[in-house]
């Protein structure tokens, strides 16, 4: 819950500063990086100077830290989106000339990325698309294999770990690019996956104790998958680690995604997700109506 609201009042202080909730890639709102790697060690004010020198304007440049990198050589400069789609290369041009003209260090360009901002714009609402389809499917399938209830339990799960993940994109200002978006499409699936597993034990308690209450059937469900999901989501989590901390600037997005969304989505199966159900057969009863969860069918010998 903290981090929930923690990264929902980052995301509206954004919203009056950079006019979106989260800092967004070139990928999304468009513009120019190119990553330099310099011969000797980069001096990064003399580099802003010679930039400022060339005319360029808005520049952003940064040191790329990477672990596996010997060198520490390499800089990332970005430029705003260049309004004129058919001059979309001319602000690597500008760079490049820049760095030739006003500061002595050979370089070479390891990696170039332009877009324009009708592509942005489009693949910032792919993305949303691709994100919420996902859910939608999810949803339509639980409710035909289990019931309607179950389904909304889990895409509720998985949209709090969603939010959860970009609020923590929010909270330390790092940017949300197509690789994000595909780490974040993982952990759907993969927090879907580990709230079934403990649906699944739900339904099979509800079939061997029909007179036990169903917050008893949903905490003893909890408990028996709880030793599964700690060692699946456990050894899951240490790999993710390892990509954070050794992959290097290029993957520390897609790996830093993973790494957030992992915990939280092993929390939500079993903190979020099966409460619900207790949730929602409280509320109907309130109602004076009749709440049951389908139970499993025995199994045919």
């Amino acid at each position: 819950m903290i981090f929930s609201v923690a990264g929902l009042v980052k995301m509206g202080v954004n919203m009056t500063q950079i006019h979106s909730p989260v800092p967004l890639g070139v990928d999304f709102k468009g513009g120019t990086q190119v990553q330099v790697k310099f011969e000797q060690t980069p001096d990064i004010n003399r580099i802003r100077q010679a930039v400022a020198a060339a005319g360029v304007q808005d520049a952003t440049i940064q040191s790329i830290q990477s672990e596996i990198s010997t060198s520490g050589n390499e800089v990332l400069i970005s430029l705003p989106v260049q309004q004129d789609e058919t001059s979309l290369d001319a602000g690597r041009k500008q760079i490049v000339d820049a760095l030739q003209a006003h500061y002595n260090n050979p370089f070479t360009e390891s990696n170039v990325s332009v877009v324009g901002p009708t592509v942005g714009r489009q693949l910032e609402t792919k993305a949303a698309l691709a994100t919420l389809y996902s859910m939608a499917g999810m949803l339509v399938y639980l409710w035909f294999r289990f019931q309607l209830i179950y389904g909304v339990a889990a895409v509720v799960a998985c949209f709090h770990d969603t939010l959860i993940t970009v609020g923590a994109f929010a909270l330390t200002n790092q940017e949300i690019s197509l690789t994000v978006i595909a780490a974040i499409l993982t952990l759907v699936g993969y927090s879907m996956n580990d709230t079934i597993v403990v649906f699944d034990r739900i339904r099979e308690n509800l079939r061997l104790s029909r007179r036990e209450s169903l917050p008893d059937v949903v905490n003893r469900s909890i408990n028996q998958t709880l030793s599964r999901t700690v060692l699946t989501s456990g050894l899951t989590f240490l790999t993710v680690l390892s990509l954070y901390i050794f992959g290097g600037q290029v993957l520390r997005g897609f790996s830093f995604a993973l790494v957030v969304g992992i915990l939280i989505g092993t929390y939500s199966s079993i903190a979020v997700a099966a409460p619900m159900l207790v949730a929602w057969q409280e509320w109907r009863a309130r109602r004076g109506k009749t709440a049951t969860l389908p139970a499993a069918k025995r199994a045919r010998v």
